[in-house]
């Protein structure tokens, strides 16, 4: 059982399980009823992206100092209690359950969920 990092939108892979939408808005132009079936997500759950200032800070730098910034901002909101026990449930249930949790971008080593990836390991989630 695993968790997969996947970029939204993208086609399913084989095994993915329940997909997580891990972004702050819904995407444009879709239907609600079609997400799933469209692969989007079957699951939105905003609570694990970055708040909309820390994702336009994001989506802004460009050097290695400014990514560095968005990181530990993206990091500090991740440590809130709330949201840190979310992230040990999805560790725990990555041991049980096939899933996936995912975000838009197209680069992942430069987008949130690269940094969500190194969350979850650092709590000992399995992944696919």
């Amino acid at each position: 059982m695993v968790i997969r990092v996947v970029r939204l939108g993208s086609a399913r892979i084989h095994g993915e399980g329940t997909s997580i939408g891990t972004v702050r808005r819904r995407p444009r132009g879709v239907p609600k009823a079609e997400f799933a079936a469209q692969d989007w997500y079957d699951v939105w759950f905003p609570n694990l992206a970055p708040s909309v200032e820390t994702m336009k800070l994001g989506r802004s730098g460009t050097t290695p100092a400014e990514w560095a910034v968005f990181v530990k901002r993206y990091r500090s909101e991740m440590a809130t209690p709330d949201v840190s026990r979310t992230l040990d449930l999805l560790a725990v249930l990555s041991n049980h359950s096939d899933f996936s949790v995912g975000c838009y971008c197209e680069d992942e080593a430069r987008w949130h969920r690269a940094v969500l990836r190194t969350l979850l390991a650092e709590r000992d989630a399995s992944f696919g």
